[in-house]
């Protein structure tokens, strides 16, 4: 048995365009796209087959979740472990705001040279891993819409397929907004995951 988890990130923020970082402690308003990607979202989950939502506890998760949920008569499961990582020194700011050497040192190996400040990406894997774990045990034959953030569901994919988390930036250049990463997670914690599909459009962008 394996549950079917469709990964998501959630819909456009205002920081987006700037591509500013949005970690644990920053949480940006949806932009107009964003609040227009969560309504076609809505429109369009209903053909996944879904019987169960969860989200992230920030609020462009939420904003993103509730809707979709809402049509589908289903509630929001939030879990904290599905939230986006501390980017520490970075919070609210630019790689053009921040010092060039570390970000140079962050690009060559993400998970030796993190922000200073931000969480150990190690962790950040170990509980965004244990989280989706714990939703396939409680929806073993279940496909689970899971909206969460960029970087924390590239760690979990990177610890769950048996891929170097140094490598999840390279691997998973990008999770676009409010498109589905579809994976097979089976009950038992020994095979790894199967990846289905990557970022795969629900809706218009």
């Amino acid at each position: 048995m394996s549950a079917r988890l469709l990964l998501m990130r959630h819909a456009e923020t205002v920081w987006h365009r700037d591509n500013r970082y949005a970690g644990a402690r920053s949480d940006p308003d949806l932009s107009e796209a964003g609040w227009r990607q969560v309504a076609a979202l809505a429109n369009a989950v209903s053909a996944e087959g879904v019987t169960a939502v969860v989200s992230s506890p920030l609020r462009r998760a939420l904003r993103t979740a509730r809707p979709a949920a809402d049509a589908l008569g289903l509630p929001v499961r939030v879990m904290s472990g599905l939230r986006e990582v501390d980017f520490g020194a970075l919070e609210g700011r630019t790689r053009a705001e921040a010092d060039p050497e570390l970000v140079r040192a962050f690009v060559a190996d993400p998970v030796a040279h993190p922000f200073p400040g931000a969480e150990p990406p190690e962790s950040a894997a170990r509980r965004a891993t244990a989280a989706l774990r714990e939703i396939v045990a409680r929806h073993p034959d279940g496909t689970v819409l899971v909206v969460a953030h960029s970087t924390v569901l590239r760690l979990a994919l990177c610890a769950l397929l048996g891929l170097e988390l140094a490598m999840y930036r390279r691997v998973f250049p990008r999770f676009e907004n409010v498109a589905v990463t579809e994976v097979r997670l089976p009950a038992e914690p020994g095979p790894p995951a199967a990846l289905l599909s990557l970022n795969r459009p629900l809706v218009g962008h």
